[in-house]
């Protein structure tokens, strides 16, 4: 029986987005997959776990307020060690087993360097490069973060096993029998509320789900819905969904002063209920960011018959393969283009939405923790 630790600190956060949120699904279904082990979770103090473990897990809380990994998780690891060590987010303790496996997501801050921090640049740099040093093995979550990892940090690729991420699929409104759904008075009930709270009844919209930061080109997003407005006449708002990130002081002061402000909506960090609601509701799901290691929010909308717009850069030709209209997310203009064909022809979005259904079959949560399984136990 092998004792095996995960780094579960990012995956019990009240509101996640991004790693935290791949964190938690990894650990959630892991939990029938490492029968016959004993599994430690470490978790930050006041964290609570909201589902059942199975009787060979048991929690852990590190109360280190600071320095949480390198000083909290390094003492543990030093007075009670485990055979094998899982950090889902790419930030290996300075004391670790010799069997760690680390899971890195991307190198958004190499090829984005304006929308992080120097000291983010270097302590993100500095952190993944040990990670990938200690780490025994190491999870890519796609074949361009690998590449990116040989080719920046000449990490060796046999070191690395790519593991795809999942999507949180959306079971109260699976796509393919919403209508049936809809007969429920009580999901009618709640479906006006949401739409209601969000002024979107009878309207036609744009969405754009994440960080309201500049790495993911909300600026360009805002100019080619000013294009889309005025070349394109089109009828819709702009709606932007998620909290606010880097350089979200410029990106407020150019929807302020936009001539299009009174059409675009800032609705902050929006909850699982309300992310769908969305994603069904909207025309078009558009995602031109300028660096994803995956691209979680692409699937997602696919999966409930959302046509995407994204970027042609970094992982998302991978992900999305032909399911997607992919443009340069520096051009404005291309993007406003690539939005308009979704909007003005039908038997296209029809297609793209149809091949947006099919390419999220190759993705789920059960699959990427089977695999990560098989990598730990190996």
């Amino acid at each position: 029986m092998m004792k095996i630790g995960i780094d579960a600190s990012r995956a019990f956060l009240k509101q996640r987005t991004g790693i935290e949120e791949y964190s938690y699904r990894v650990i959630e279904n892991l939990r029938d997959k490492l029968n016959g082990h004993q599994v430690f979770l470490y978790v930050r103090k006041k964290q609570e776990i909201d589902f059942e473990l199975p009787e060979n897990w048991r929690v852990k809380v590190i109360k280190f307020p600071r320095f949480w990994t390198q000083l909290g998780l390094s003492l543990e690891m030093l007075l009670h060690p485990v055979d094998t060590l899982l950090i889902p987010a790419h930030t290996v303790p300075l004391i670790h087993p010799k069997n760690t496996i680390v899971i890195v997501h991307g190198l958004e801050y190499e090829f984005c360097p304006g929308a992080y921090s120097w000291f983010e640049r270097f302590y993100m740099r500095l952190t993944i490069k040990k990670s990938c040093q200690w780490a025994s093995k190491i999870i890519s979550v796609s074949e361009n973060t690998k590449k990116d990892l040989i080719n920046l940090y000449k990490v060796v690729g046999e070191k690395i096993s790519v593991i795809y991420e999942g999507y949180n699929r959306n079971f109260e409104f699976p796509i393919l029998n919403f209508e049936s759904n809809q007969n429920n008075e009580c999901l009618k009930i709640k479906t006006l509320e949401i739409q209601s709270k969000f002024k979107i009844q009878n309207s036609k919209f744009l969405l754009f789900v994440g960080r309201i930061e500049e790495r993911k080109n909300i600026g360009n997003i805002i100019k080619a819905f000013e294009i889309l407005k005025e070349k394109y006449k089109i009828p819709h708002k702009l709606i932007l969904a998620g909290k606010p990130g880097h350089g979200y002081e410029n990106i407020k002061y150019q929807i302020t002063n936009s001539k299009c402000c009174e059409e675009i909506k800032e609705l902050g960090f929006v909850g699982e209920e309300e992310k769908w609601e969305l994603l069904k509701k909207a025309d078009v799901f558009v995602f031109p960011t300028l660096y994803e290691g995956f691209g979680i929010p692409i699937l997602e909308a696919q999966s409930v018959g959302c046509p995407v717009v994204a970027s042609n850069n970094s992982s998302i030709p991978e992900i999305a393969q032909d399911s997607a209209i992919l443009t340069n997310p520096e051009k404005p203009e291309e993007i406003a283009e690539s939005m308009d064909r979704l909007i003005s022809n039908k038997s296209l979005k029809d297609d793209i939405i149809a091949k947006g259904l099919e390419n999220v079959r190759r993705f789920s949560w059960e699959k990427c923790a089977q695999e990560i399984s098989e990598v730990l136990l190996k």
